[in-house]
């Protein structure tokens, strides 16, 4: 497998976005809806799965397109070539406040796995498929979902996460307890597992779930402060209920206070 070579530049701070800059023929594959902008002569192509088995037939397009529906994403994804002699750029956005962060392939054995949803973007060539966890425990508890996603290649890819990213170098043997939630990814060789916290009280009155998820090194870690799960019920939780009520954060005066700031939902 030989991957195209793209070169690459990450702007922003909390709402990052990756510029990507494109010899001529070269061809960046990304997930729909995370485009920004491009330059002319850029040709913007929808092809089924992640488009390392075009050259396979119609059953390996299909396949790698089914690979992509188990882990929750669409049948398809969006080619961006350039067709023009000259360098041009094309520049994808992460989707939530986060961190986005280049993995080299080469540097993790040609395989990286990550959560379902981290993916942004890759070099053609890249194959994104599906990672099944080969406990029981881990699919049945894992919070996130039995089924991971695993990058493989040569070339570089993409991926994203929520707030704060923290990157751990674990050594052989040693452990890491992660919330489920708050892994992006990590290197082929981690061991990954799911442990039961334990005690009644931590159990029925932490709030931190039941499991957590226990990580064996050696290997490189990436964990978020901010997964996109937790931001989804804040923002649920405060969102204005029916008949107009709604949790009115650092309000004493809750509805009536809302009238007085012009929040008025009718």
């Amino acid at each position: 497998m030989q991957a195209h070579e793209i070169d690459y530049h990450i702007y922003g701070e909390e709402m990052q976005y990756v510029e990507i800059e494109l010899d001529p023929q070269e061809v960046v594959i990304a997930e729909a809806g995370s485009f920004m902008m491009m330059d002319n002569g850029i040709k913007m192509e929808t092809i089924f799965g992640d488009g390392s088995q075009q050259q396979t037939g119609i059953f390996g397009k299909l396949l790698s397109a089914g690979k992509r529906v188990l882990t929750g994403e669409s049948l398809f994804m969006t080619a961006y070539q350039n067709q023009e002699y000259g360098k041009k750029k094309v520049s994808f956005a992460a989707p939530y406040p986060g961190k986005i962060v280049s993995i080299d392939l080469k540097e993790y054995g040609g395989k990286f796995i990550c959560q379902k949803d981290s993916f942004l973007c890759a070099a053609k060539g890249v194959s994104v498929g599906i990672e099944f966890s080969k406990k029981l425990g881990t699919g049945l508890f894992g919070g996130e979902g039995f089924i991971m996603q695993k990058i493989e290649g040569d070339g570089m890819a993409f991926v994203h996460s929520g707030g704060t990213l923290a990157k751990k170098i674990l050594q052989p043997g040693e452990i890491l307890k992660v919330d489920t939630g708050c892994i992006v990814g990590f290197s082929k060789d981690v061991d990954y597992d799911i442990e039961f916290i334990g005690g009644i009280k931590n159990t029925l009155f932490g709030g931190e779930g039941v499991f957590y998820a226990t990580l064996r090194g050696p290997g490189v870690v990436y964990i978020q402060s901010l997964p996109f799960s937790r931001l989804a019920d804040r923002i649920i939780a405060s969102a204005p209920r029916a008949g107009g009520s709604g949790r009115e954060e650092g309000s004493l005066l809750g509805g009536i206070g809302r009238l007085l700031d012009g929040d008025n939902n009718f």
